[in-house]
C-alpha cells in the first residue's frame, strides 16, 4: 500500500509576500510604462522647455495659460461637444437595436445586423477617416445624394465648413463607436431571463414599458461601460480628427489631444502641451469615475 503524504501542519501558512512576486512584473512594467510617464509630464507641465535645450521654471503658469488661451480652452470646449456624438448618440441607438435584435435574434437578419454594426471595429481608424473624407467632400457620396433628392442647396464640403466641420467629426466617432456599444449591450440582455419578459407580457406590459422597466435597468453596468468608454474616446480623440480635418477649418475641430501633438512637435512647447496633457487627464478622471460610481452594482 502507498504511504499517505503528512498532512500539512495546522498553523503553516504561505508567506503573504509569495503573492507580491507573482504580480511584480505586471506591477513593474505597469510602473515603468504608466505611472512613471505620468509623473515626467507632471513635472514637464511646470517647466517652459523645448525638449532638447535647458528648461526654465515656469510654476503654475502653464496651467493659467491652458484655462486663459482661446484656442487652448476652445479645444477641450470642442472635445466635450463631441462627448454628444461619441457617447449618447452611439449608446442610446444601441440600446434601441439591441432590444430590436433580441425580438428577432433567431432569424438571419440578426446575424447580419451585429456583423455590419461591428465593422467598423475592425476597420484601421486612419482607413474610416480617409472613407469618410471622401463621403462628406463638396464631391462625394452624401452630397451627391442629397443633389439626386433635390436638395442640392444644403450641400457642401461638411468637412471644411466651419459650421458643420465638429458635427460631421462627431457623425464618423458615432459610427465608430456604435457597433461597441450595440454588442456589449446585446451581450448584456443575454443574461436576462427571457421568463422577464414573459411575466411582463402576461401583465400587459409592451414593448415600450419592456424597454424602459426591464431591459434598461438590467443593462445598468453595461450601459456603464459603453458611456465610459465613449466619453474617454470622445475627450482623448485624436486619430479621426486628425486623418478627417486636422484641426480645421481654423480650429473649430481641434481637439486636446491634436493640440498636444501640435504644441509638442511643432511649436516645441513641451511644457505647454504636458499642461494641457495633465488637465485632460483629470477631465477624462472626472467624467469617467462618476459615471463608474452610478452604475455600479450595489446588489451585492
Amino acid at each position: 500500500m502507498k504511504k499517505r503524504s503528512p498532512a500539512p501542519a495546522a498553523g503553516l501558512r504561505t508567506p503573504s509576500w509569495v503573492g507580491w512576486l507573482f504580480v511584480a512584473p505586471a506591477l513593474a512594467v505597469y510602473a515603468v510604462f504608466v505611472l512613471r510617464p505620468i509623473v515626467l509630464t507632471f513635472q514637464y507641465s511646470l517647466y517652459r522647455w523645448d525638449g532638447i535645450g535647458p528648461s526654465t521654471w515656469a510654476g503654475l503658469d502653464n496651467y493659467v495659460k491652458v484655462f486663459t488661451d482661446p484656442d487652448l480652452f476652445d479645444s477641450i470646449l470642442n472635445a466635450v461637444k463631441l462627448i454628444v456624438f461619441f457617447s449618447a448618440i452611439p449608446v442610446l441607438l444601441g440600446l434601441a437595436i439591441a432590444s430590436t435584435i433580441r425580438r428577432i435574434a433567431t432569424s438571419r437578419l440578426a446575424l447580419v445586423a451585429r456583423t455590419v454594426l461591428f465593422l467598423p471595429q475592425v476597420i484601421p481608424l486612419v482607413a474610416a477617416g480617409i472613407a469618410w473624407s471622401w463621403l462628406l467632400s463638396s464631391n462625394g457620396l452624401v452630397n451627391q445624394v442629397f443633389s439626386h433628392l433635390g436638395l442640392g442647396g444644403v450641400t457642401r464640403a461638411w468637412l471644411g465648413d466651419f459650421s458643420t466641420a465638429l458635427p460631421a467629426v462627431g457623425v464618423i466617432g458615432a459610427w465608430v463607436l456604435l457597433g461597441l456599444c450595440t454588442i456589449l449591450l446585446l451581450a448584456g440582455l443575454s443574461k436576462i431571463d427571457p421568463a422577464v419578459y414573459e411575466a411582463a407580457r402576461m401583465d400587459g406590459a409592451g414593448p415600450l414599458r419592456e424597454f424602459f422597466s426591464i431591459t434598461v435597468p438590467s443593462l445598468r453596468q453595461e450601459i456603464g461601460v459603453c458611456v465610459t468608454v465613449t466619453v474617454i474616446a470622445a475627450l482623448a480623440s485624436f486619430d479621426i480628427v486628425f486623418i478627417a480635418t486636422q484641426g480645421g477649418p481654423g480650429n473649430s475641430t481641434m481637439v486636446p489631444g491634436l493640440e498636444i501633438y501640435y504644441l509638442a512637435f511643432s511649436e516645441r512647447q513641451v511644457g505647454m502641451a504636458s499642461a494641457l496633457a495633465v488637465v485632460l487627464m483629470v477631465l477624462v478622471l472626472a467624467c469617467a469615475l462618476p459615471v463608474q460610481w452610478l452604475t455600479k452594482d450595489r446588489s451585492s
